[in-house]
């Protein structure tokens, strides 16, 4: 008989409903929490790699994912007049476009995972558990807003400054690794008609950029610099957009027209590229999976194949533990490891390449672009990313 079927699931971006899915495909019944008062639509757009492929061909979503690709076939590094310095493909970069491996706005894969649930599995938006208590008769839940409730497991799933993370195993200071650089996103219009493709400029320890998205009709402004940890609040939203025009007030190319559209964004991220890292990521019943449990930092360009794998790897232990979460949540931490060891190493060399610190290095790395396509060993460029992407390679669990 399985044990513990009723799991409360806190976040509700990408970890958060890909596990209740696969909760609920394996008889579980999951109900899933969420502060914001609807489904996040922002984000970056996000590679879906490897491993992660295969758990979207397994949950019948790789056909939608495809049809929401964001198609970017390239990026070409400018200077100041918007001349392009060095170009390298998608598929050299990262291996886009193998193996049905593919690009999609986070929203947009937010969006399938809960429309692939919402029919049968609770949602509970603009609410949070502000308390939690554990005893041998499960985890008792009392909500901001909703009557308090009981559940057999907890999972936070809500990213990387997760409040299920600080309720179960303390500050967040404990577990951060601050990787040196920030970075912020937000939608603008596709003023510079990129069809398909993305420009960056640098200067030292900083890049602007644009892509274009959903079939060029719009586009992402995107900004990283490298800055010893500030001090700001994250939910602050003026106070960031104040420190990013201050940040990149002096900036040519297209900077100003960029910045020009940040009162009007509504999709506004900002945040610091950091990394989670814990010895453990469970505490009697609870655990976590993704970004609150381990964030590899945009630099990884993992985050997404995290999630997804994750959340496959942790219910599919549930399942085959017949839902005891002493087996299963070792079992999981066990499986997973490897890959987040990988990605959170693989994360902490990319900084110096996509934000160069001075000009002679930013001339390096463009003429290294440059040459790429006529070395011999250019697939490891784009095969470090797929090498990462699949450390690990998940198994059939019965349901």
């Amino acid at each position: 008989m399985r044990k513990n079927q009723n799991a409360l699931i806190s976040g509700a971006s990408i970890a958060g409903p890909a596990l209740a899915f696969w909760l609920k495909r394996y008889g579980f019944n999951p109900t899933v929490v969420e502060k914001a008062p609807a489904l996040r639509e922002g984000g970056q757009a996000i590679d879906v790699l490897g491993t992660a492929t295969e758990v979207v061909r397994r949950m019948g979503l790789l056909e939608r994912v495809h049809e929401f690709s964001t198609g970017k076939r390239g990026t070409s590094y400018v200077d100041a007049d918007g001349r392009a310095r060095a170009t390298i493909s998608s598929e050299v970069f990262n291996g886009v476009g193998a193996g049905g491996d593919t690009e999609i706005q986070r929203g947009d894969l937010a969006r399938m995972l809960y429309e692939a649930t919402h029919g049968d599995v609770e949602y509970l938006f603009g609410d949070f558990i502000a308390e939690l208590a554990q005893d041998d008769n499960g985890v008792h839940v009392t909500f901001e807003h909703a009557a308090p409730r009981t559940f057999d497991l907890v999972i936070g799933a809500d990213g990387v400054h997760s409040h299920t993370r600080r309720l179960v195993f303390g500050q967040e200071s404990q577990f951060i690794r601050h990787m040196g650089y920030y970075i912020s996103i937000y939608t603008i219009p596709n003023f510079l008609n990129l069809d398909h493709w993305e420009q960056d400029y640098n200067t030292p320890g900083k890049v602007a950029g644009a892509y274009s998205i959903r079939e060029n009709t719009e586009a992402k402004a995107i900004f990283a610099w490298a800055s010893d940890q500030l001090d700001y609040d994250y939910r602050d939203v003026e106070s960031q957009k104040r420190m990013l025009a201050e940040t990149f007030a002096d900036q040519s190319w297209q900077v100003p027209q960029l910045l020009a559209h940040l009162d009007d964004a509504e999709d506004f991220y900002f945040d610091a590229m950091a990394q989670i890292r814990m010895d453990t990521w469970h505490r009697g019943r609870v655990t976590l999976v993704g970004d609150a449990g381990y964030c590899a930092a945009p630099l990884s360009g993992q985050g997404a194949d995290l999630s997804l794998v994750g959340a496959y790897l942790l219910a599919g232990e549930l399942a085959a533990a017949a839902g005891d979460h002493t087996v299963a949540f070792a079992r999981y931490e066990q499986e997973m490891r490897p890959m987040v060891d990988a990605c959170q190493k693989f994360a902490e060399g990319v900084g110096t390449w996509y934000a160069p610190p001075s000009n002679t290095m930013i001339r390096v790395r463009n003429a290294n672009v440059r040459l790429l396509p006529y070395l011999p060993w250019r697939g490891l460029i784009g095969g470090a990313p797929q090498k990462v992407a699949r450390t690990v390679v998940v198994r059939d669990y019965a349901a």
